[in-house]
């Protein structure tokens, strides 16, 4: 699991984000019909807010995954290029994916803020752990 480096808890995110781009069409295309949207219409910002919860929360979670994610691949992939690599970073990588998904199922499906804004709380600790742990290989070299 360990041997490539950053670049496969990386893919794992983005291949996250691809299936949740997928469940956001899946969901939004059909409530669009539903409520009789034309697609043109949804060019403007807050356009589509008259669709149901279900379809605007993984939307909104597409959206998140769109925002904290990329300063992990940068931060993931600095380090893989600098070579600031060991086993506990991997992990702490791993955890950032891991928590990353549990949101989004919180997120596009029972929706509970608190409960939400806690796993999202940890993965953004594990975000600073990430880089706290390649600046300090880094400037330890």
């Amino acid at each position: 699991m360990y041997s490539f480096g950053f670049i496969a808890p990386v893919l794992a995110l983005v291949a996250w984000s691809l299936v949740v781009w997928t469940w956001m069409y899946a969901t939004r295309l059909p409530a669009m019909q539903k409520v009789k949207i034309d697609p043109q219409t949804a060019k403007h910002p807050g356009s589509l807010d008259v669709l149901p919860t279900g379809a605007r929360q993984v939307a909104d979670n597409y959206n998140h995954l769109m925002e904290q994610p990329t300063i992990f691949y940068a931060t993931a992939l600095a380090a893989h290029v600098a070579g600031a690599i060991d086993t506990v970073s991997i992990g702490i990588a791993w955890a950032y994916v891991a928590l990353r998904v549990v949101h989004s199922l919180i997120q596009n499906t029972i929706n509970v803020v608190p409960l939400r804004f806690v796993v999202f709380s940890l993965s953004t600790l594990a975000l600073f752990a990430l880089l706290g742990r390649t600046v300090l290989m880094l400037v330890s070299e």
